[in-house]
């Protein structure tokens, strides 16, 4: 039996602080060191920041989570009336409202994570200056916060089906994985504006003029076939073409999905993703420093 003496116990808890454990950070040595496996091993901080960017968008909020309701649906009544009633916008047989709002709830889940992904290094500046971890949990997080706010208006567009006698099926199985590649596309964007906002502080002012702009050249107060067939394939390198006629076809239960845009918005995304990976990583180094 072995004893141990109080002296004993009293060393082992200095040891840490006498030798503490050494972290050596080096930057990235290749062009293809994204060091990916670094947001997994700081997945804990991850939850943190989004537990955080969630209690923050709520809180001292008057409607609190009824924004993520009310946002979507003035819009919806706003294209309603001016597109729907008096321009007169093909819908294939769709009520405008369901028609429009299936539009807009990717939309605006889209908008969102963008605008806080694009400005969200500079909006947590103090952290990013004084503690080390993998700066790309912060756009992460700031895209994954989001779908907390189009949980709840999918609620709506649940209720907006009945009210029209639209059939709910199993299509609505698909509109998960769209949501997913809706987040990716969201993710890009930001890495590649996250970077240059922290050099260059226009990102915030015009950030909102691209996304309007983005937002009449996607199919969400017009049906895509409107678009002439010859002029299909380069609109859909608009990645938000084959998510949002995606998810039309998973909540209208219509045809048959065009998988030649799909492709398109799927590759478009791949390189998108890709590139601002790499272009991130070899920014992240001079954050601190310039932020």
């Amino acid at each position: 039996m072995s004893v141990t003496t109080a002296s004993e116990d009293h060393g082992a808890e200095l040891a840490p602080l006498i030798n503490p454990p050494v972290v050596d950070i080096t930057p990235n040595k290749g062009l293809l060191d994204l060091d990916l496996g670094s947001v997994w091993r700081y997945r804990e901080l991850l939850v943190v920041l989004i537990t955080r960017d969630i209690q923050v968008l709520y809180k001292q909020a008057a409607l609190g989570a009824a924004w993520a309701v009310v946002q979507p649906l003035f819009a919806v009544a706003v294209f309603t009336i001016i597109f729907g009633h008096f321009a007169k916008m093909p819908t294939d047989g769709i009520p405008y409202p369901v028609f429009a709002f299936a539009g807009v709830l990717p939309w605006t889940y889209f908008s969102e994570a963008v605008r806080r992904a694009a400005t969200g290094l500079v909006n947590d500046s103090e952290l990013v200056r004084k503690v080390y971890f993998p700066r790309l949990l912060v756009p992460l997080s700031n895209v994954i916060t989001p779908l907390v706010d189009f949980a709840i208006a999918f609620v709506i567009l649940i209720c907006m089906m009945l009210w029209f006698h639209m059939p709910i099926t199993w299509r609505l199985l698909v509109i998960p994985p769209l949501m997913m590649v809706a987040m990716m596309l969201a993710l890009a964007v930001s890495l590649w504006l996250g970077p240059i906002n922290v050099r260059f502080r226009d990102i915030k002012h015009t950030l909102p003029f691209i996304l309007q702009i983005w937002m009449y050249g996607s199919p969400i107060v017009y049906s895509i076939s409107m678009v002439p067939d010859q002029w299909k394939l380069l609109y859909s390198l608009n990645p938000m073409v084959g998510v949002i006629e995606g998810f039309r076809w998973a909540v209208f239960n219509r045809g048959a999905p065009d998988f030649s845009v799909t492709a398109v918005s799927a590759v478009a995304i791949a390189l998108l993703l890709f590139g601002g990976l790499v272009f991130f990583k070899r920014m992240e180094r001079s954050f601190a420093d310039m932020i």
